[in-house]
């Protein structure tokens, strides 16, 4: 199924395509901090619509993962992984038309994962 998704402020607008099934909550530095339930997708399965000039890139430690932001609203859209280089995630909150209370969560222990520089 198709969803159409955005930041807050919609100068960032982009479609994902997913059952939204792998929905997980992590806990590692970056993600406890933003709180936000992703689901996991195929990156061949997310199309970015607007806003490329709009998106902020935001690196730490090995500098694998991908994180990125609205320049303008500062919302997380969606992350390339460190774990998996043909998956990333994409932030619930950003999906048009659902709730993300509504679904739960699998947690992922991300504080546990080895880093190497």
């Amino acid at each position: 199924m198709k969803h159409k998704c955005s930041c807050h402020c919609k100068s960032v607008e982009f479609e994902i395509e997913s059952d939204l099934e792998n929905i997980r909550q992590c806990n590692c530095s970056i993600c406890i901090r933003r709180n936000a339930k992703m689901v996991i997708i195929a990156k061949e399965n997310f199309k970015l619509l607007k806003g490329e000039d709009h998106l902020s890139l935001y690196q730490f430690n090995t500098n694998v993962a991908k994180h990125f932001f609205c320049k303008k609203c500062g919302i997380y859209t969606h992350h390339n992984t460190r774990s998996d280089e043909t998956k990333m995630g994409v932030n619930l909150g950003c999906i048009d038309e659902i709730d993300p209370f509504s679904f739960e969560a699998a947690r992922v222990d991300g504080k546990k994962l080895t880093y190497t520089k």
